[in-house]
């Protein structure tokens, strides 16, 4: 089936004001691809607004809290077992999105979910975006609390709503907020660091003999809270979509920056969970009753700076650092947050609510953790977390490493409007749940003592070889309900890169780019893949393909 458009695709002079909900996704181009006409960003920038979201300081408080627990040797041992299968699972990933301008969910959809699938990532997801807001927002009020004697259920609260604001125009204030604030925030961040390697260089010993000898259960337990971290990727995700078209002349700093940005990121992650054991270890032998405060970044700053600055100085940087790191990280965590809520709910009841809808259903759950104080239990919040996703996460991987491009049991290139797809894929949706499943069983000892620091190994392992057995049994049948979309302009430029060609929707009788349209059923047009989720009676999805 080739369907021409009946409206002229060049122009939209005549076309009606857009509905609330065309009028908000075109703020960001929430819930779809993202056209290259608004990828104005150079890939430069693009790169420091997708770093200076992990400017966070739970690092600190992760790298602090698994070497007070199991010594710095195994939690070193941990922090490195956490990059590489960070970086590893996180290459093809942020290629995807950097390459085809989609973000996870919409990678997720067609590597081995389906349509519908997919939801239960976004929930996974989503449930990382909140978790990570409450434990910076705990942060942040426990900053508050030291340097302005804000109570901390109040602090929690103030955390909280100041990041609504800021989140409510998307990529553009984002990507001006994160430039800005990157250069005072590293100032800060390493200037106390390297305080004590100058000033202190007998800590650096008192930080490896800390605590027991190498033991490799501790080191995966210890691996599996920093890997917790994984999801992580997907807010990487949230700004590479919006890299600039690959070309011959862009191809190196578009490597660069793909590389740093996305997988990349982990590097920066385990450096400042490396810093924050350092900082806690050091409290502990040098600053008397500093054991319960230890794992705690505000406190790991302010005694440092206490050794080389006054002490109005010293509280007011500690505080400065908090509330910048905090308001980095938690603005991408509530917009990423507000993304994949959105996405399960329109895709689940066909109707946009609205992103600021969710937005602050995501910043009330997370205000309800921290009142909760989430602090005292993190460990194991973030442990149970890591199974999720780690087999979500691993799963994409999998299937886009080995299914995709190793044994082309999977379509090469993505697709994610409905219609092309099956409402579920066994492929990717089976693996996961096989994958979390027993891996939270393991975690929780149900296949005993002795296998339990092994979660994490259960988790990757199964996630990483289920979907090609999946995909060669099911032997690819689905993963595409069509392989025409009914319009016959081509999908990608001379490069490789999704076309730049605008079509119109004759539904909503707004204009987009070629990837985020198809055919309509009954009318010889073109329809956008919004209007297709919100389609109640599926008047405009395409028949499966027979």
């Amino acid at each position: 089936m080739s369907v021409e458009p009946s409206l002229d695709h060049r122009t939209t002079a005549e076309a009606p004001a857009p509905t609330t909900a065309t009028r908000e996704t075109l703020e960001d181009y929430t819930l779809r691809f993202a056209p290259r006409s608004y990828r104005k960003w150079s890939t430069g920038v693009v790169a420091v607004s997708a770093l200076g979201g992990i400017a966070y300081l739970a690092d600190f408080a992760i790298g602090a809290n698994i070497g007070i627990s199991y010594g710095t040797t195994n939690a070193l041992w941990g922090i490195a077992i956490f990059a590489v299968v960070i970086f590893a699972t996180g290459l093809p990933l942020a290629y995807y999105a950097a390459r085809y301008n989609i973000d996870l969910d919409l990678i997720t959809r067609g590597s081995g979910f389906g349509y519908y699938g997919s939801v239960v990532t976004n929930v996974i997801f989503a449930s990382f975006t909140f978790i990570f807001f409450a434990l910076e927002g705990s942060i942040m009020a426990q900053g508050l609390q030291l340097g302005l004697h804000v109570p901390l259920w109040l602090g929690y609260a103030v955390s909280t709503l100041v990041i609504f604001p800021l989140v409510i125009y998307g990529m553009k204030v984002l990507s001006t907020l994160q430039v800005w604030t990157t250069p005072l925030w590293l100032i800060l961040m390493v200037l106390p660091f390297g305080y004590l390697l100058v000033s202190h260089p007998s800590s650096v010993s008192t930080f490896f003999d800390y605590g027991p000898d190498a033991d490799f259960g501790s080191m995966l337990l210890a691996a599996g809270v920093c890997l917790s971290l994984i999801a992580q990727i997907a807010e990487q995700i949230d700004y590479l979509r919006f890299m600039p078209p690959k070309t011959p002349e862009n191809s190196r700093r578009w490597w660069t920056a793909m590389l740093l940005a996305g997988p990349g990121w982990v590097i920066f992650g385990a450096l400042k969970q490396v810093i924050g054991l350092f900082l806690a270890v050091y409290l502990i032998a040098n600053v008397a009753d500093s054991s319960s405060i230890a794992n705690q970044p505000v406190h790991q700053f302010l005694e440092i700076y206490r050794g080389f600055l006054p002490g109005w100085l010293a509280m007011t940087l500690a505080v400065v650092l908090v509330v910048i790191s905090q308001v980095k990280i938690n603005v991408t965590n509530a917009y990423s947050g507000s993304l994949a809520w959105t996405n399960s709910y329109t895709r689940l009841t066909r109707h946009y609510p609205g992103r600021l809808v969710f937005l602050g259903f995501n910043l009330v759950i997370a205000l309800v953790l921290m009142e909760a104080n989430m602090f005292d239990f993190l460990n194991t919040i973030l442990g149970f977390y890591a199974n999720c996703g780690m087999a979500w996460i691993v799963v994409v991987a999998s299937d886009i490493v080995f299914n995709k491009y190793l044994l082309g049991l999977s379509p090469k290139a993505p697709e994610f409007r409905r219609g092309m797809l099956y409402a579920v894929n066994p492929v990717g949706f089976v693996s996961m749940a096989a994958a979390a499943g027993v891996s939270i069983v393991v975690f929780f000892g149900g296949f005993g003592a002795g296998i339990k620091p092994y979660s994490p190994l259960v988790a990757i392992g199964l996630a990483l070889v289920l979907p090609p057995v999946l995909a060669a049994i099911t032997r690819g049948k689905y993963y595409l309900r069509r392989t025409d979309d009914g319009l016959d302009l081509p999908m990608y430029d001379e490069h490789g890169n999704p076309s730049g060609e605008v079509l119109t929707c004759h539904v909503c009788r707004q204009q987009y780019e070629r990837p985020d349209m198809t055919a309509c059923a009954t009318h010889s047009a073109a329809v956008c893949s919004l209007c297709l989720s919100t389609d109640k009676v599926s008047d405009h999805v395409l028949p499966a393909q027979r």
